[in-house]
């Protein structure tokens, strides 16, 4: 096949605990891509897209469906890293669809993508239940783990079961019989029904089987043709089983690296990482958090992130925890990744904070180290150290300039830049699309 222009494809990562706004910069990427592609998490992600102005302004919140679907003419793809709720899929589609957007023509699902089913849900739920208040991981609830712990214990059910209903019954009823064992015995909840589970997931399968390609081969040819790619990551980087702050995490890889293990392309195809860092922090749930502030107490800084920053989970609806920018994390982020630029969101939700306070390292043991530690333990220990800077008064909402922003603000961003040893290559300075500086285009 004959390449007509040379394709570029950029992955788009959180580098924080989620949260970051990937939604909107995804959004705003795709207006140079052919294609947007998710590859690890699942219907745990929560990405709002803001599109449109006044009366016709539109807000999407998507979970499973890549947040190029807002686009017309893009194609979406869902990785064989991403574990599959067939029930949320078809009524997210049915929603989009519903709100005009064409979504079935243009979405393929891999055939490997692992299945959530009831039984990890209940099985979910009831371990968070039966969870001491201090030993709460802080689940979505929503099958996620027990999914990923099918897949690797080799007794999941992928998408291509569902075509073949004997070969799928048969599993079925081995792997629920074996949750069932341990909802009734261990955990003390009730049994799942395996016949409703078994009629919905025929009925899902005749559904999603147009949908259902080889995403692999599908990415490697619409590299060939030179179409740009972008890869779309869920939740943060320390939020990673691997590389984050363990137990408190997800349940999948959420670094760049795992773009290429969650569709089958070669890491020769992935071209830029951009790491997406809101201009302070926040977590969602159970786990250590050194910069955290106090979000109660009206008028401290703590309370404005929260409030101005409308710092609201999509998925969980619980409220984030709120805390000084890390750059001690983010140095953790941009080595794990091999960030390229990052992008910095919501920088004017601290418009008017007289002072800002900056995580340069941490206290530990006695010792000062300049990098988050591995694993909740040790980050539980760590005892912040700040460098202040000057804050503004101005504001920087919706500015789309350099110039335009505030001198404080830039001094404080180009501190951020020097501190994390990565190039700022993007700053949003509000949810819609055209409220964005551009620095360095991915792109480009």
């Amino acid at each position: 096949m004959t390449q007509s222009r040379q394709a570029k494809n950029v992955v788009v990562i959180g580098t924080q605990w989620g949260d970051e706004g990937k939604g909107k910069i995804v959004d705003w990427l795709t207006d140079h891509a052919q294609g947007v592609v998710r590859f690890q998490g699942g219907h745990n992600a929560g990405h709002t897209l803001v599109v449109g102005q006044g009366a016709a302004q539109k807000v999407y919140k998507l979970n499973l469906v890549p947040s190029g679907i807002v686009r017309d003419g893009v194609n979406c793809y869902i990785g064989n890293g991403v574990v599959l709720d067939t029930t949320h899929l078809l009524h997210e589609i049915d929603t989009l669809e519903q709100g005009g957007l064409d979504v079935k023509s243009r979405l393929k699902v891999s055939p490997g993508c692992p299945l959530i089913l009831s039984h990890h849900v209940a099985v979910d739920l009831a371990r968070e239940a039966k969870r001491s208040a201090e030993k709460k991981i802080g689940t979505t609830g929503k099958g996620i783990g027990p999914a990923y712990e099918d897949k690797v214990a080799r007794r999941a059910l992928r998408v291509y079961d569902l075509f073949h209903p004997e070969r799928f019954a048969e599993k079925l009823r081995e792997v629920m019989d074996y949750h069932n064992f341990v909802l009734t015995q261990y955990l003390g909840a009730t049994a799942v029904d395996f016949q409703q589970q078994y009629d919905a997931s025929m009925q899902h399968a005749a559904v999603l089987k147009p949908m259902v390609a080889d995403v692999s081969a599908a990415l490697y040819e619409a590299n060939a043709r030179g179409e740009h790619l972008l890869f779309e990551g869920a939740q943060g980087t320390l939020l990673d089983i691997d590389h984050g702050t363990y137990p408190y995490v997800t349940s999948s890889n959420c670094i760049a690296g795992q773009a290429s293990a969650g569709t089958g392309v070669g890491a020769n195809m992935l071209h830029y990482v951009l790491g997406i860092t809101k201009a302070y922090t926040t977590r969602v749930g159970g786990g250590p958090f050194p910069s955290e502030l106090d979000i109660e107490t009206e008028g401290v800084p703590g309370y404005q992130m929260s409030t101005v920053g409308q710092e609201i989970g999509t998925v969980t609806r619980r409220k984030r925890r709120c805390g000084w920018f890390d750059a001690a994390a983010l140095r953790r982020s941009a080595r794990i990744n091999g960030l390229t630029g990052l992008c910095i969101t919501k920088l004017d939700v601290l418009d008017g904070i007289d002072s800002l306070d900056i995580c340069t390292g941490y206290k530990l043991d006695g010792k000062v180290v300049d990098m988050l530690p591995v694993g909740a333990d040790d980050v539980a220990r760590c005892e912040p150290i700040y460098e202040t800077v000057p804050g503004w008064s101005e504001t920087t909402f919706g500015v789309k300039t350099w110039e335009g922003l505030p001198k404080n603000a830039q001094h404080y961003l180009k501190r951020l830049e020097a501190l994390c040893g990565v190039p700022i290559a993007i700053v949003s300075t509000g949810p819609e699309r055209d409220e964005t500086i551009v620095l360095q285009h991915p792109f480009a």
